[in-house]
């Protein structure tokens, strides 16, 4: 197979080039084969940031290319299965020749890597140690740059080539270029109003998603329009979450709205992210369609990359633990951690593998929504209200949505159009006009489904759609505020840990809260005794203030969680042993 990138035609070596081994003594690759791994490092899935010829002439301050390091500045890993390409692991292309866009994709937030002394581990699935922060301003400040008249002949140049020498062509490329930075810098400045809000290593997702679906795509004033007045700061931000098995887990995302059990409502949560991250998508009013809205013909998120990357994340097994395990110490760890139901007061009470909710495909893990005193600024955004743009009236029957709605209930809306709206496009051809009761449409949304997953599991596809399609108008917040209580396999290699990231290790996790580090670095180096990030981080000048009990609601708190803090020494040295395991 062969793509057109940055004005060259490249062969990609998907699972022709070894990935070099950098496992260390992390000895289990994670079940995926060297084609699994350069699929989920570069597959697309319909993220559009910038044109690629606009990113690549790009310059940075100092005058090299914006993309001169692969982005490796900003704790973004070089891709060792497509070593030829300037893009970092996480970093793709969409679309060809003129049309190509530069994307993102899960594997930027979603693949570490560690430093244990001269060792380098590669942890796919895990969170990331990058700033997402910094590449957002540091990315607007270059196209600022490239718009300003001592930058833009040269801008032109990269971009146009011998097009340059023409005005109506540089005249056409400086319009585009202004409408793009206005919506950035918008959403940058409702979402960023003061600086170092997430830091190195977190992110506030949901908000951005929020931001930029009501914020920019559903603007009556089309594809070019804001609404300003639908933007919240982005000031909950959370650990990246680890991706081993994420698709087995009853619910998703930190507050667990999002439930789990087989491929559609992993595509549905899937489909969610990639309007996060820059997927060209505008809502059409059209009362011909069968939410009244055309969620599908301005909608570059790719279906089928989406489901091939739930494919690879079922795969995707938790790391080996780098370093000897005591098995007598682990043995009392694991007694102290719990292995049933008669240990409801220890660990497994909350992070045992135990079933969860079945939904007709997958048998998920229970992962229980609670809350144990940590920092509730993540929770306060569920509540969001917006103002529906391009969706107000759509829905399916009188269930519609307000002038006003919940955030969360306009992203479902929007997640699941986008999908029934595809889904008739790509089966049938048909153009809008001829889409209409979608009752008559059943048999073309059990395609949903790719033919090598089982009848049933299409029969089901239906279903859930016919269902998501009707919204309430009430709050679609969690009943229960609080945090999901994950399964702990591979939970060694999630530092620093809580939500927000802020415990540094899980030796420190079982201290007191008020014991807790008030401040620490954050960078790769890694430490195997008390498991997270070592004290010392001499790659990284990063450091995370986190807040006391003065204030449980900052982003930042380090509060809560004391399950633990009154072990011995002795028996948390053991609990500490057995979590390595996992």
């Amino acid at each position: 197979m062969k793509r057109l990138l940055f004005g060259a035609t490249l062969t990609l070596m998907a699972g022709c080039v070894p990935v070099p081994d950098n496992q260390g003594s992390l000895k289990d690759p994670q079940n995926w084969s060297a084609a699994d791994r350069a699929n989920f490092y570069g597959g697309n899935q319909g993220s559009r940031i910038m044109p690629t010829s606009w990113m690549v002439a790009l310059k940075q301050p100092d005058g090299k290319p914006f993309l001169a390091d692969k982005l490796t500045r900003y704790g973004y890993l070089a891709n060792d299965a497509d070593p030829i390409s300037p893009l970092p692991i996480g970093f793709t292309t969409d679309g060809d020749g003129s049309n190509q866009a530069v994307g993102m994709t899960c594997a930027a937030c979603h693949t570490r890597e560690i430093q244990v002394g001269a060792k380098k581990h590669r942890i796919d699935g895990g969170p990331a140690i990058a700033d997402f922060e910094s590449f957002l301003l540091d990315l607007n400040t270059s196209v600022g740059a490239a718009l300003a008249p001592a930058g833009f002949d040269t801008f032109a140049n990269d971009v146009l080539g011998s097009d340059a020498t023409k005005p109506a062509a540089k005249a056409a490329l400086k319009a585009k270029v202004k409408v793009w930075k206005t919506r950035f810098q918008a959403i940058l400045t409702g979402s960023l109003p003061k600086p170092n809000m997430w830091g190195l290593g977190r992110l506030d997702a949901v908000s951005m998603i929020f931001n930029r679906l009501s914020g920019l795509d559903i603007s009556p004033q089309g594809p070019a329009g804001i609404m300003k007045q639908n933007f919240y700061p982005a000031d909950a931000p959370v650990r990246y979450p680890f991706l081993w098995n994420a698709a087995f887990q009853d619910f998703t995302q930190w507050p667990g709205f999002a439930p789990n059990g087989d491929s559609v409502l992993g595509l549905v949560r899937n489909v969610g992210e990639v309007y996060g991250v820059f997927a060209d998508f505008h809502p059409i009013p059209n009362a011909k369609m069968p939410l009244k809205v055309d969620y599908g013909t301005l909608n570059s998120a790719d279906m089928p990359g989406l489901r091939k990357l739930e494919d690879l994340i079922r795969k995707l097994a938790p790391p080996v633990f780098p370093g000897p395990i005591d098995p007598t110490l682990k043995a009392k760890g694991e007694a102290i951690f719990g292995t049933d139901q008669d240990h409801q007061g220890a660990c497994w009470g909350c992070h045992g593998e135990k079933p969860g909710q079945f939904r007709g495909i997958v048998q998920t893990w229970a992962t229980p929504i609670l809350n144990v005193g940590t920092d509730t600024k993540e929770l306060s955004i569920m509540g969001r209200q917006v103002d529906t743009g391009t969706m107000k009236g759509s829905g399916f029957g009188k269930e519609v949505l307000p002038a006003r709605a919940d955030a969360s209930a306009v992203l479902g809306l929007a997640v699941i159009g986008g999908i029934l709206d595809k889904t008739i496009h790509f089966v049938t051809g048909k153009a809008d006009k001829d889409v209409a009761d979608p009752a008559d449409k059943t048999e073309e949304l059990t395609v949903m489904a790719p033919a090598t997953v089982k009848d049933r599991e299409k029969a089901l596809a239906s279903q859930k759609i016919f269902q998501a399609m009707n919204p309430a108008p009430a709050s679609t917040a969690t009943k229960e505020p609080g945090y999901e209580s994950r399964v702990m396999k591979g939970i060694w290699a999630a530092a620093p840990y809580l939500h927000n990231g802020s415990v540094p290790t899980l030796a420190d996790l079982l201290k007191p809260d008020a014991e807790r580090p008030a401040s620490f670095k954050i960078g790769t180096e890694y430490d195997l005794k008390n498991i997270g990030l070592a004290a010392e981080q001499p790659r990284s000048d990063a450091v995370r203030n986190t807040t006391d009990s003065a204030n449980n609601d900052t982003g930042n708190s380090r509060l809560g969680h004391n399950f633990g803090s009154g072990l011995s020494a002795s028996d948390k040295q053991a609990l500490l042993e057995y979590l390595k395991s996992l």
